[in-house]
């Protein structure tokens, strides 16, 4: 799995998950979120257009970097979820944690 990364803001990073999210690849996302709130980058969008499967892994690597956002006073949301994805989220009612936007853009309402 490959992760592009954007900051469209000093507050605000956006990671791209190329692939498939699961349990071999959560460790490096993880790291990836914790490494850009430490920078000072509390605002994360994680566009998973690119992910094309989801695993229960996946989810938790999601959950915990929200926590580790929010305990730094900032915010992690998902945009543009694919089909699979989007279904994943429903099933779990992670889509109500998540709060999925149909744009990265409109992740932060803005």
């Amino acid at each position: 799995m490959n992760f592009g990364t954007e900051h469209p803001d000093p507050r605000t990073a956006v990671i791209r998950p190329e692939g498939r999210l699961t349990m071999t690849s959560t460790a490096a996302l993880r790291n990836l979120v914790t490494e850009t709130v430490e920078s000072g980058r509390t605002h994360v969008v994680v566009d998973l257009e690119a992910t094309e499967f989801i695993d229960s892994s996946g989810l938790g690597a999601l959950v915990s970097g929200l926590k580790t956002c929010r305990q730094a006073g900032g915010d992690l949301r998902i945009a543009r979820p694919g089909e699979q994805v989007r279904t994943v989220l429903e099933l779990t009612n992670l889509d109500r944690v998540l709060r999925p936007a149909a744009t990265v853009r409109g992740a932060f309402g803005s």
